[in-house]
């Protein structure tokens, strides 16, 4: 597929990305925080067989400005300055791990922005959002050899710090717990991380959760969950966010793990278009109305605690 670039341009720097496809307008949103973008190239590839997709480094790395506060506020924000840039007055937002936790974010938000949102495994919305289940999972999956070379690394960065090297090599001894089956996981592809992008919207995650927590019932937006049954993150994590929002509706993937698309090729282009029938159906049920944003009301915290067992679950 070819893929065609863009760039928007923000009060603090520019932000890259690429557009792919026809169709209803989706805007695809990685993990991390604080990963490159490019591992969603297949998910991407797989929804622009019927969608317009466009993905977007969020800042800390190149193409986009390595500078930031790094809170959920401004990355609401660039979602926005994205938005503006590729001349959508609207799009479907579809986001994986934490791209899917900052959807739930973006709905709250900025509903007026969005036909519907679609997360794909992510982290949830409901008390820690299953965060220290996931972290403790991760490890208990992990080969005897593996578990102790990361319980060496924990202890170095507990102490001293990791250095970016070091931080990939963490996620690359995690990487198989991250699938149904890890004796079968594929090798690790290249990945960029920003150590301080992952820092900062940790941080801010984790203290705006109860916030997040209470803003689910007044999400209007049309809203997808879906989640992976051999995924770390228990499917409960997605499950409980969806049944607090109104109108959700949520899917629990058999035999796929966090990466969906990978283990259950077709399943996430198979969600989208439920959430667009979704989304043409209670359209045609209700008049439109005008919803107000709530971007300008959203607090900042560069908060650094994480909640029990989190810390390993960064990088998703």
């Amino acid at each position: 597929m070819d893929h065609a670039s863009f760039t928007a341009v923000t009060e603090s720097g520019e932000l890259g990305g690429r557009v792919v496809g026809d169709g209803p307008r989706v805007l695809a949103l990685h993990g991390g925080p604080g990963l490159g973008y490019e591992y969603l190239g297949d998910v991407v590839d797989e929804v622009a067989a019927r969608y317009r997709v466009a993905t977007f480094q969020q800042r800390g790395l190149a193409p986009s400005t390595l500078d930031g506060e790094f809170t959920i506020a401004e990355a609401i924000s660039d979602i926005v300055a994205v938005l503006d840039a590729l001349g959508w007055a609207t799009a479907y937002v579809m986001g994986h791990s934490w791209g899917g936790h900052l959807a739930f974010h973006a709905a709250a938000a900025i509903p007026e922005r969005l036909d519907g949102i679609l997360a794909v495994d992510p982290l949830g919305a409901v008390a820690d959002g299953g965060a220290a289940a996931f972290g403790a999972e991760l490890v208990a999956r992990m080969k005897d050899g593996s578990r102790a070379a990361l319980a060496e690394l924990t202890t170095r960065e507990e102490a001293e710090g990791l250095s970016l090297d070091e931080e990939i090599e963490q996620l690359r001894l995690l990487w198989p717990s991250y699938f149904a089956d890890p004796a079968t996981a594929p090798e690790m592809p290249p990945i960029r991380m920003s150590p301080g992008s992952s820092g900062g919207l940790w941080g801010d995650l984790v203290a705006r959760l109860p916030e997040l927590e209470a803003a689910l019932p007044t999400i209007t937006v049309p809203t997808g969950v879906l989640a992976g049954e051999g995924s770390p993150i228990p499917t409960t994590a997605a499950t409980d966010t969806a049944d607090r929002i109104p109108g959700a509706w949520s899917s629990v993937v058999p035999g796929a793990g966090h990466f969906v698309w990978i283990e259950s090729p077709g399943t996430v282009l198979a969600a989208m278009d439920r959430l667009v029938r979704s989304a043409g159906r209670r359209t045609r049920a209700r008049p439109a109305r005008t919803r107000r944003s709530r971007a300008g009301s959203t607090p900042s915290s560069r908060a650094r605690s994480a909640a029990p067992g989190a810390r390993t679950a960064r990088g998703t």
